[in-house]
């Protein structure tokens, strides 16, 4: 299976993986609202994509976020600013995981994200299901280039 599409949201959410608080009397850690809002937007916006069962083969992902500016000149251009993208692609997963798209967000074996700037938030996302020969053939192609 091979899929892509594209999210559109008034501006992009906000929260990553990493905003979770520490409550001092119960000893627990919980979601802050950033997160929590972030991953319904998130899922909210995924449901509709969602394939009819989840994936159980190896996935290849790639994930462009568009962040909204209001500065022309900055469109297209990459953002070197935060949030970071292992903890935005983190939490984006998570939401694919928790949606089916595939059972475990470790079958991601090959991921490329990318931040830019663009005149509305937007998030683009290709994913597809690959077999081991595709896997192994890489794996060897890497090896070749080491040595």
């Amino acid at each position: 299976m091979k899929d892509q599409f594209y999210l559109h949201f008034p501006t992009m959410p906000k929260g990553t993986a990493q905003q979770k608080g520490y409550n001092r009397k119960t000893g627990r850690y919980f979601k802050k609202s950033k997160l929590t809002n972030a991953e319904h937007e998130f899922k909210v916006a995924l449901i509709p994509h969602r394939p009819l069962n989840p994936s159980d083969k190896p996935i290849k992902l790639t994930v462009l976020f568009a962040f909204d500016t209001k500065n022309k000149k900055l469109w297209g251009q990459p953002k070197p600013t935060r949030p970071d993208t292992e903890n935005y692609l983190k939490l984006f997963k998570d939401c694919m995981t928790d949606c089916g798209f595939w059972k475990d967000d470790a079958q991601v074996w090959d991921e490329r994200v990318v931040k830019t700037y663009a005149e509305s938030a937007s998030i683009m996302v290709r994913w597809e299901e690959t077999d081991v020969s595709e896997m192994l053939e890489k794996i060897g192609n890497v090896d070749k280039a080491i040595k």
